[in-house]
């Protein structure tokens, strides 16, 4: 079992991009195999370093470790050699349309009724036409010879797939330019590395097609495939070029990874959207026939639901290494009177600011007295069992129980109507401040 996740260089991951990448992961992982990071970096032009950079980064956020990393753009002599072999087998050749005329040549077969595929004009040029138009100067791309056949396989999604090779254009696999498209190098990398299972996008069904063909041109037994539903925001299909959630924006809002793996390890799949124990527990429920060929949605909201269930369960240490610098006095007492109460790690603050620094309660001047009473009786050490002894003899001594008791004390001491417990609150807020608050101090 090898897999890849071949992202290109262009942008920074997105949603989509990172869950290809996860199940790639996790199927090489359930069957004992490596997992390959392959970046396509042909493009040079739009491929940028900072996003080969970044695009590692977020796998290792994640917590994705490729057993190999390959660059496209070092291995270029290898696409170069299965050019030739593809040009003596008289699979590949130049055309010198240009993009004008094939546009002309796709409306004329439309307003026909005609499939929009190409013609094939350029097989009927001679030797002496071709290198007539290159002495002119012309440069030509080179397109790939389909057999006309039943391309078919077995998906591990999708199920029995078939293309009628008759009836796709032939692809073009190196640019005017002499940069390769997408088709070639894949190929090339997956036959090289020795892949045998490529998950990616239903986006790529059309590519396979043709791709099988390309192996078998090549020499070589097309891998398995599984071709999953794409992921869809509320505005479509998401893509690095639409604003979609990309993996960083994520990062920063410090969201945890294993919520983020959750969530996409289970979506699109018969198996409940659920947060689960750690990545092994993933590995060990994986399994890719569990994927449906729904199109699923993308949902932040359920995402952020199952990263409050992380944040209700994680441990100080978990959270420390997430904290911003500015909130590095954040202790594990701290962390755990807060943490039930918590929906984000940005709330942190919030409540820091409520224990450790000036607040200005709202205070009900109807409580003013019932507040002085509850001041004089305040214990002069705080502890988990301040609360208890408090309350009761501010209940026996005013006669209120109930919210009428607690919330007025809430109020004072925090300036809010709900959150953590109050007898957790207390040591942290200290007795000094609890003083100033119930007073009506502005402090």
């Amino acid at each position: 079992m090898k897999t890849r996740f071949a992202p290109s260089p262009t942008g920074y991951l997105h949603i989509g991009n990172i869950r290809t990448a996860l199940l790639c992961f996790l199927y090489a992982r359930k069957e004992n195999g490596q997992f390959i990071l392959r970046i396509d970096d042909t493009d040079e032009e739009r491929s940028k370093e900072e996003y080969a950079q970044a695009l590692q980064e977020d796998l290792a956020w994640l917590g994705m470790q490729p057993d190999q990393v390959y660059r496209q753009s070092e291995r270029l002599s290898l696409y170069a050699q299965a050019v030739e072999t593809l040009k003596k087998e008289g699979r590949l050749y130049p055309c010198f349309e240009t993009a004008e005329e094939l546009e002309m040549k796709r409306k004329l077969q439309l307003g026909r009724g005609q499939p929009p595929i190409y013609d094939r004009a350029a097989l009927a040029l001679t030797e002496a036409d071709i290198q007539t138009k290159l002495a002119s100067g012309q440069t030509p791309h080179w397109r790939f010879k389909l057999n006309n056949s039943t391309i078919a396989w077995q998906d591990e999604v999708r199920g029995a797939v078939k293309f009628e090779a008759g009836h796709m254009s032939d692809p073009i696999l190196i640019r005017e330019n002499g940069a390769y498209t997408y088709m070639l190098p894949s190929t090339v990398d997956d036959i090289e590395m020795q892949i045998s299972h490529v998950l990616r996008g239903e986006d790529h069904v059309s590519n396979t097609a043709i791709q099988i063909q390309l192996f078998e041109a090549l020499g070589a037994t097309p891998p398995t495939f599984a071709h999953n539903a794409l992921i869809q925001s509320k505005e479509g299909k998401l893509s690095k070029r639409k604003g979609a959630a990309k993996v960083r924006e994520l990062r920063e809002m410090n969201i945890a990874p294993l919520a983020v793996s959750s969530f996409l390890a289970t979506l699109g799949s018969s198996n409940p959207v659920d947060l689960a124990a750690s990545i092994d527990d993933l590995i060990s429920q994986f399994n890719i026939s569990h994927f449906s060929r729904s199109a699923t949605q993308y949902s932040l909201e359920e995402l952020m639901r199952l990263n409050t269930k992380w944040l209700h369960q994680a441990d100080f240490n978990s959270i420390k290494p997430m904290l911003p610098v500015e909130q590095h006095s954040i202790d594990e007492d701290f962390w755990l009177a807060v943490r039930p109460n918590i929906t984000a790690l940005c709330e942190l603050s919030d409540w820091w600011t409520i224990c450790k620094e000036a607040i200005t309660p709202d205070i009900d001047p109807e409580d003013r007295d019932f507040l002085i009473s509850a001041e004089a009786l305040l214990p002069t050490t705080l502890n988990d069992q301040t609360w208890q002894t408090w309350t009761s003899a501010l209940k026996e001594q005013s006669g209120r129980k109930g919210k009428p008791l607690f919330m007025p004390l809430r109020r004072a001491m925090t300036g809010q109507d709900h959150g953590p417990e109050l007898a957790d609150m207390l040591p942290l807020i200290g007795r000094e401040r609890i003083t100033q608050r119930l007073l009506g101090n502005r402090a």
